[in-house]
This record gives structure tokens, C-alpha cells and sequence, in this order.
């Protein structure tokens, strides 16, 4: 995203959300890679749930982590 994600309104909501709920993090380190999170379930499962920042502060939703984490079976041994 580069200096372009500066200039999106989005980024700038999620920075003054993150404010206004008292985040305090040092704001050290790369700063220009977007994250994601994945819930992959045991053997052939797969991929149960993939969430992947479109831009700077995009949250995952704890409820769709919550329902794939239950969907997850254990694996035969």
C-alpha cells in the first residue's frame, strides 16, 4: 500500500477507532504489511475461514473466527 494507504478514508476511520478505544501499541516495525488471519481445520479440511487486509486496521470479524474454529474436527488417527 505504500504511501497511497495514507490517503484512503478507511485507513484514517480505523486509525481515530483505534484512538477513541485507547489503543496504545508502540507503532514500531515495518508499518507497510498488511496482515490476515486464517483458521485451517485438521487433515483435508482445509482452509475454514481466510481474512486478509484490504487495508491498514481492516478487522476480522470474532464471530466468523469463532464459528470455523468450531467447525474444525478432530483428525482420525
Amino acid at each position: 500500500m505504500m504511501l497511497s494507504g495514507f490517503f484512503r478514508l478507511g485507513v484514517w476511520q480505523n486509525f481515530f477507532r483505534a484512538w477513541r478505544s485507547g489503543y496504545s501499541g508502540n507503532l514500531e516495525g515495518e508499518g507497510f504489511t498488511l496482515g490476515g488471519v486464517y483458521v485451517v481445520g485438521a487433515g483435508r479440511q482445509g482452509v475454514l475461514l481466510e481474512h486478509r487486509e484490504k487495508e491498514f486496521g481492516d478487522k476480522v470479524s470474532l464471530p466468523a473466527v469463532l464459528e470455523a474454529a468450531e467447525k474444525i474436527k478432530p483428525q482420525a488417527s
